[in-house]
């Protein structure tokens, strides 16, 4: 915008110099002959006074009058046939006048050069008896010194106004988009967990004024609306938890008859794998749903997490030796951070769960928690089938999996979105790099904290 302003603001200025320049030369040419004018008029009343005395009295009268108007000797009056008639001895023998008398009538203007400077040469024939021409020139050298100087004034003074106008410009934009980064400022900070915050707005009766008001009318729009979903998902899965617990038990105990048929077992023991997968589905969309609503049960406190990390795998070890894994954990250390101990097991969890997960059989799994003052890392990385490229942006939005058919791999596509909440509401940050067929990394980064016990 500012490089724009002063674009136009230039173009301005030179355009208005440029038709200011050509009025003043035009202004300048226009008095010049003015000014002649006036002169060969002078001439003009003094020789129709004189027609009736000697020549030598009237020679005097025009040798008077002449010294006493400015450039006096650049007067000539000639008769028709191009003889000089006053001054008979000229001041100026070798000033060019004109070899052809004017004849016609009015005044006839010409410019012509003497002495390395220009002239200006005015014309004017008289009805007298004898036919004369007066001759009045003028230089042009003031004239030409003025438009020199206003020329250098304006080369001078439009470097000087482009920098004045861009450094007002630069101000004035600042001044006026100051507002607009303060609402690009609060939009960026605004998510789906703090729906209710609002632009500031000031009452300026203005269109930025009015952009305010729009964008706080949109997000109480999509409060409303985000708020209607958590509702429903929170009360959908609350609802559907009795029944499919139900139908959970109801598997179970009829499982427990020694005499039920072989088809009857292996049709409730797969009812009962679909409930206990759409049991976790419901406690994951409830739980999402709570920390939507903003109700997530977060209790800090110091937690060391080396030790969070050793039970975690230990308790998904088997799950990976059924599958021929291997699983490296390599610990440096103490690792203490300021969090809620449960979330940060579930958050180590999903993790280790997504590896097992999505590793083939006799894949390799490797946990590295590695400390410092400045931060706790946390890196889960497997040797499985990897994330496509087209899902990397989407991988921790909710019901995202990386197997395409999902049907490989037994999921809600709920995990990583959960652990993305966790990481969040711990202010860690979780990330991920992957290729296909070659595995994933998740690493988590914990920002240090100053109040963790020493050790």
């Amino acid at each position: 915008m500012t490089l724009w302003f002063s674009a136009i603001f230039l173009g301005g200025f030179v355009l208005f110099g440029f038709f200011m320049w050509v009025d003043l030369a035009y202004s300048l040419s226009q008095g010049r002959d003015r000014t002649l004018t006036r002169r060969a008029a002078r001439i003009a009343e003094m020789l129709d006074a004189t027609n009736t005395i000697s020549p030598a009295s009237r020679e005097a009268r025009f040798e008077q009058l002449t010294d006493v108007i400015p450039e006096g000797s650049l007067i000539q009056v000639f008769d028709i046939a191009g003889a000089r008639v006053l001054p008979r001895n000229s001041s100026a023998p070798d000033f060019p006048w004109p070899a052809r008398i004017a004849v016609g009538a009015g005044d006839e203007f010409s410019s012509l050069e003497y002495g390395g400077r220009m002239f200006r040469l005015l014309q004017r024939r008289l009805a007298s008896n004898p036919p004369l021409v007066i001759l009045v020139a003028g230089q042009l050298e003031d004239n030409r010194n003025m438009m020199a100087r206003f020329t250098t004034g304006l080369a001078w003074a439009s470097p000087a106004m482009l920098a004045l106008c861009a450094l007002g410009g630069y101000f004035l934009n600042r001044r006026a988009l100051q507002p607009i980064d303060q609402m690009a400022a609060t939009l960026r900070s605004i998510s789906i967990g703090n729906l209710s915050q609002r632009l500031p707005i000031a009452n300026a009766k203005d269109e930025l004024q009015r952009l305010g008001e729009t964008c706080n009318d949109m997000l109480a729009r999509l409060e409303d609306a985000v708020n209607s979903i958590n509702r429903f998902t929170a009360d959908a899965s609350h609802e559907l938890r009795s029944p499919v617990a139900l139908i959970r038990t109801v598997a179970e105990y009829a499982l427990r008859n020694p005499h039920i048929d072989r088809d009857s077992r292996e049709a409730f023991e797969e009812i009962l794998a679909e409930t206990v997968e759409t049991g976790q589905l419901l406690e994951d969309m409830l739980t999402l749903a709570r920390a939507d609503a903003g109700y997530g049960t977060i209790a800090f406190e110091a937690v060391e997490l080396a030790e969070l990390v050793d039970d975690a795998v230990a308790r998904l070890r088997p799950l990976a030796e059924a599958k021929h894994q291997t699983v490296d954990v390599h610990t440096s250390g103490t690792a203490w951070v300021n969090g809620d101990r449960s979330s940060l097991r579930r958050l180590v969890s999903i993790l280790l769960d997504n590896a097992v997960k999505y590793t083939p059989t006799g894949g390799h799994i490797g946990v590295n928690l590695a400390a410092s003052n400045s931060e706790v890392l946390l890196t889960v990385c497997d040797s499985g089938i990897g994330i496509p490229e087209v899902l990397l942006p989407r991988i921790f939005d909710r019901f995202v999996r990386a197997d395409p058919s999902r049907g490989e791999v037994n999921g809600t596509g709920l995990g990583l979105a959960i652990a993305k909440w966790i990481a969040g509401a711990h202010s860690a940050n979780l990330t991920v790099q992957s290729k296909e067929q070659a595995g994933s990394v998740f690493v988590v980064e914990f920002r240090p904290d100053e109040s963790q016990p020493a050790g």
